[in-house]
């Protein structure tokens, strides 16, 4: 099974505007993730994917491997669809350009749904794709409209994504779990194709969630919970904490 990372990585920010290519400790943000994808040595290659000039040229320059967005896309998959098209490949992992300390534990879990020698689930072969989960209990993150929420079966396949609370809870002692959506994916590299030629829904344009999209054409979508929170860049203030937390 030959599994890939793809870091897709915009230089565009609305709330950061060249985020990417901040310093962090004597390299760029991009760089540090890039490296750090490395490191886990869990993928046969990794992959900056981008529309910028700059962090194509920023990555090759220290010799990693980059690739050019040939079309505008409006979401990650499209753009990792473009790039992975003419790439011999099985799983493709998306990881977050944004989120230079990589946790490891986490991706494990994500690759091992697709591997039969690991699983015990008898349902893997019907996985398309697999994503991560935390509990969340704070109501103001469950009412969070930021913080997209997820609700699974009982073999932990997803149900539906939503901003809003999901389930809404009539009966508060029916003790139901919350989780938050960790937009971090592995994917069949035929399920990322497919969502290439595939239309956007009324669901997806509604919550602007591009998850929705597989769950609207059938997909099959396994949930990994995990207790880890990622540390994103997507503030000035957040790259203060990155750099003392690098220190």
């Amino acid at each position: 099974m030959k599994v890939i990372a793809v870091i897709p990585a915009r230089y565009a920010s609305t709330r950061f505007p060249a985020k990417l290519m901040q310093d962090l400790g004597g390299k760029t943000v991009i760089l540090r993730t890039y490296e750090a994808a490395i490191a886990t040595k869990l993928f046969d290659d990794v992959f900056v994917v981008t529309d910028s000039e700059l962090i194509y040229n920023e990555i090759i320059s220290n010799k990693g491997k980059a690739l050019m967005s040939i079309k505008e896309h409006e979401s990650g998959s499209d753009r990792i669809a473009e790039a992975v098209a003419n790439i011999d490949v099985d799983i493709v992992v998306n990881v977050q350009g944004d989120e230079p300390f990589i946790d490891k534990q986490s991706l494990e879990k994500l690759i091992e749904v697709f591997d039969s020698s690991i699983t015990q689930d008898d349902t893997f072969g019907h996985v398309d794709l697999a994503s991560l989960m935390r509990e969340i209990s704070n109501e103001e993150e469950i009412n969070n409209s930021n913080n997209v929420k997820v609700v699974v079966d009982q073999n932990n396949f997803a149900l539906y994504f939503s901003r809003s609370v999901i389930p809404y809870p009539r009966d508060k002692n029916a003790g139901v779990r919350y989780f938050q959506h960790i937009g971090i994916y592995a994917f069949r590299k035929q399920a990322l194709l497919d969502f290439y030629t595939l239309p956007m829904k009324s669901l997806e344009a509604s919550e602007k969630l591009e998850q929705l999209r597989y769950l609207e054409f059938g997909k099959r979508i396994k949930m990994v919970e995990t207790s880890h929170v990622g540390i994103g860049i997507d503030t000035q203030e957040d790259l203060v904490k990155a750099r003392l937390l690098l220190k």
